[in-house]
């Protein structure tokens, strides 16, 4: 279930995933194209997660204050379990994704970047040139997990799902296989995903019983 909001959400049961997405770019934020971010992301999460989940979406210039201001408000404000940046992560001087979202984390998760740039390297050489990193922030009483991503949907994708063989084996995880027991572990809702899409792995002592 997808819930596009304009004030601060309400949710429905404490296991209620909110996500802020968030498209950073200066031309889409302009009105020169259309964004293609956020309807990636709305796209893949409506597919992947079989939970009941909530969006707040922003769509903001390659400004390092505002992008701060943005990611602070998501978390702090809204109390965002989970924010997925798109754009602003290369080498150019208007990319500064990811020095925003490092200069409002609590904790680092390295991790993650390096296997969204395992991933790339699959398909371009130019993937390390991507500086997407993750990381937390915590405040009294809530944390959430802020991931930066790339700017175009295939990319995105890819991303976060992973490679598959023709049979569907997997053969490169996608990062968001990790994201609901990181949640989990931050204290967020307990995320449940599409195994056909993405399968989340948690440890069994993680996994709650169904029946």
């Amino acid at each position: 279930m997808t819930t596009m909001t304009t004030t601060k959400p309400n949710r429905s049961n404490p296991d209620q995933l909110l996500i802020g997405l968030v498209s950073i770019s200066d031309r889409a934020a302009g009105g020169v194209y259309q964004d293609q971010g956020i309807p990636a992301l709305q796209e893949w999460l409506a597919a992947a997660v079989s939970s009941p989940f909530l969006i707040e979406t922003r769509l903001i210039p390659d400004d390092r204050a505002q992008i701060e201001q943005t990611l602070i408000d998501l978390v702090d404000e809204l109390q965002c379990d989970l924010i997925l940046t798109t754009g602003g992560t290369g080498p150019a001087r208007r990319d500064v994704t990811p020095e925003a979202t490092l200069a409002v984390a609590t904790k680092e998760m390295p991790g993650f970047g390096e296997q969204m740039r395992q991933i790339s390297l699959k398909f371009v050489p130019t993937a390390i040139l991507s500086r997407q990193v993750t990381v937390i922030r915590e405040t009294p009483g809530h944390a959430a997990l802020i991931m930066n991503l790339p700017g175009q949907p295939k990319s995105i994708k890819e991303t976060l799902e992973g490679l598959k063989d023709a049979d569907g084996k997997t053969l490169v995880s996608g990062i968001f296989a990790a994201v609901p027991y990181c949640i989990d572990l931050i204290g967020g809702p307990y995320i449940e995903t599409n195994d056909a899409v993405c399968a989340a792995f948690r440890p069994k002592s993680a996994i709650r019983n169904k029946a």
